[in-house]
């Protein structure tokens, strides 16, 4: 691909390597297809209480979230729902990138999560595994959708973490590390959801976060590894604000009505997978 001069000073600001167009096409044409399949699904099941059979979840009849809900929707608070899929094309660009990564030739001639592709198609699923139990959640309010929103929070978080020790520790006598820490992550992603009502998610995700902070540091001050270290300020950035309008959301003052499609949890959502985003990024620009 043959960037112009603008394009070009733009990516080493950046300090990434410039995507093929394919992989843009790849993560937009699956988005464009999920999208189409829920559309499809909403009007095929439209006035039906498709969540009849399932528990409720605590916030059906006591809402914590500004936007109006709609019992006999398919989903049934729209902008919250339909704000996930932030994050699945996020994961969706991990894992395109990951596989674009594996299937280079001539060396990857990058750090270690480009060299590992592996870690990015670990991160993109469990990107994307958030966008499906959060929009699961706020589409049916209901109590297994809650539990799955929760854990899935964690995932990527666990993600970073096994990434982060990859690159401490890429290699045990000889043997890549990568498949232990993936297993590793899947399991306790695993163990987070079946045991999520055991523990307070309060407690649990800033922990997880803040976690993922101290790596980020540490691994900006090691010698020989370079890492553009504006990707991680921005994540920062991006939490802070995700913080700040999910707070004016759950006191009523992000927007004056809840069936607007700009609800401050829904903003949670982008800005969340954002941070997400420059976190991964933050990794893929590193240099030895």
């Amino acid at each position: 691909m043959n960037d112009t001069p603008t394009q070009t000073l733009c990516w080493r600001l950046l300090k990434l390597e410039p995507f093929p167009c394919r992989i843009h096409g790849w993560v937009w044409g699956l988005c464009v297809a999920i999208v189409v399949l829920l559309m499809a699904l909403q009007v095929a099941f439209q006035g039906r209480d498709v969540w009849a059979g399932w528990r409720e979840g605590a916030e059906l009849r006591r809402p914590v979230y500004a936007e109006a809900v709609h019992l006999d929707e398919v989903f049934r608070t729209r902008a919250n729902t339909w704000s996930n899929m932030f994050y699945v094309a996020a994961g969706l660009y991990a894992i395109v990138l990951g596989v674009h990564d594996a299937r280079r030739r001539n060396g990857t001639g990058g750090g270690y999560l480009v060299s590992t592709p592996a870690m990015s198609v670990l991160f993109g699923t469990a990107c994307c595994y958030l966008g499906f139990g959060s929009g699961l959640f706020h589409a049916s309010l209901s109590y297994r959708g809650q539990q799955m929103d929760v854990a899935a929070m964690y995932s990527p978080l666990v993600a970073l973490i096994a990434l982060n020790l990859g690159m401490w520790l890429p290699e045990v006598r000889g043997r890549h590390t990568w498949p232990v820490l993936c297993a590793l992550a899947v399991v306790v992603s695993a163990l987070l959801f079946v045991y999520k009502w055991s523990m307070s998610s309060s407690v649990v995700l800033p922990g997880l976060i803040l976690a993922v902070l101290a790596f980020g540091i540490v691994n900006r001050l090691r010698n020989r590894a370079q890492l553009a270290g504006r990707w991680l300020a921005v994540a920062a950035v991006m939490l802070v604000l995700s913080a700040l309008c999910r707070g004016l959301d759950v006191q009523g003052k992000f927007f004056p009505t809840g069936e607007s499609w700009f609800q401050g949890h829904s903003f949670w959502h982008l800005f969340t997978s954002l941070a997400l985003v420059s976190a991964y990024f933050y990794y893929r620009s590193e240099t030895e």
